[in-house]
């Protein structure tokens, strides 16, 4: 386990308690943020070669599981760096002195990545499709232009990875890392989402911004440049725990206050009602189940791609309806700001809208079904073959 259990409680306190501020605000949310780093949480996945605790991706989603009990925005900021630590730690993608002097930016103040990567025009690279953003050749490195959407957590990040083809003749894709501050960014603040307030998940536009030439990350063929979906299924799986955290605090949100309502007409709480007894079961099963199925498949099925693709999709529907169960069940004072679950509920709307999406989920699952079935048509064939040969033996 690369994270002490009792910090990472610790840290979802301080986390939980700046949330209801930073949903309003829609400010970046600094205070959690902070907290995460300097509790060396950013930090978890970091491999053992560069001094870290090189925590997996099981570590990871339980740490990105209680973050999302204190606060999804800052989880969502927080895992796109544990991420990209996992990343290096595992395929060593990035170049060695430049990974190295991030890190000791890391010992200073928050080490904040994230890959900047969706465009106006080409939407979600999970879709298919090369990227619009262009980096060309200078003397001294590469200049970037283009223009990024939802690129989560614009302005606090201190580097930017983002997906541009190249001005060369063959034109080559790649990641270039862009540190924040340079001349020739623009945050355009446009992220009115009903939930994630605070995860700052703006447009970036870039124009001939500047950085050296060891600033970029497989520089590849754009043949072969196409999101691998399947591939990315089990970080896509862990990045769902963050609502899962966000659900658990709905959970607890509900049955607190089934504890603490006592009608007058009733005389005691609500809890020992058989309507909410009920409504709690009903809001566990959900709950709970999820649990058990996304941390089953990260545990047991990270080699089985669909297997993972199926968690996230059963665990995301089962999440978003617990929560609105909680929410139905409480009734008026659900939909009130003050108990907090109404920002629960905002935010678990977003659980199935990273990249794949559901309906890309699902057509993955359709396809493996179909192909599953014209595999064993030769053997099914050879079973009948063989039963009709008996049969008039």
């Amino acid at each position: 386990m690369s994270y002490d259990p009792a910090i990472l409680e610790a840290t979802v306190r301080v986390v939980a308690e700046a949330a209801p501020e930073a949903d309003q605000t829609g400010d970046f949310p600094w205070k959690g943020i902070r907290a995460v780093h300097e509790n060396g949480l950013l930090e978890s996945t970091v491999a053992t070669r560069y001094g870290g605790k090189g925590g997996t991706l099981a570590d990871a989603a339980h740490i990105l599981a209680a973050l999302g009990r204190g606060d999804p925005s800052v989880a969502l900021i927080s895992a796109m760096t544990i991420f990209n630590h996992l990343g290096q730690a595992t395929k060593s993608h990035w170049p060695d002195d430049l990974y190295r002097r991030l890190l000791d930016e890391a010992k200073q103040k928050p080490l904040l990545l994230n890959a900047a990567r969706v465009e106006p025009e080409l939407g979600s690279p999970a879709r298919g499709g090369l990227p619009a953003t262009r980096a060309r050749r200078t003397a001294s490195g590469w200049s970037i232009s283009g223009r990024k959407r939802f690129v989560t957590g614009a302005h606090g990040l201190t580097h930017f990875l983002v997906w541009a083809h190249t001005d060369e003749t063959p034109s080559r894709v790649g990641t270039f890392v862009v540190p924040n501050g340079l001349p020739g960014i623009k945050v355009i603040e446009n992220w009115k989402s009903l939930g994630m307030r605070a995860s700052g998940s703006h447009d970036v536009e870039y124009t001939d911004v500047e950085i050296p030439a060891e600033n970029v990350l497989e520089l590849v063929d754009p043949s072969i440049a196409q999101q691998d979906n399947r591939a990315h299924a089990a970080i896509t799986l862990a990045l769902t725990t963050i609502y899962l955290g966000a659900a658990e605090a709905a959970q607890e949100v509900f049955t607190r206050f089934a504890h603490e309502r006592v009608p007058a007409n009733l005389g005691h709480p609500i809890a020992r009602t058989e309507r909410f007894v009920t409504l709690s079961g009903e809001i566990d099963l959900l709950v709970s189940g999820a649990r058990q199925i996304i941390f089953g498949a990260l545990e047991n099925n990270l080699d089985d791609a669909e297997a993972l693709i199926r968690a996230k999709l059963l665990a995301g529907r089962q999440i978003r309806e617990a929560v609105e169960i909680a929410v139905r069940g409480i009734g008026n004072p659900g939909l009130n700001a003050d108990l907090g679950l109404e920002r629960h509920f905002r935010d678990i709307q977003s659980v199935l809208v990273h990249a794949p999406q559901e309906d890309t989920s699902v057509a993955i699952l359709g396809r493996a079904a179909f192909e599953r079935w014209n595999r064993n048509q030769p053997a099914q064939q050879n079973y009948r073959d063989n039963l009709s040969i008996l049969k008039t033996a």
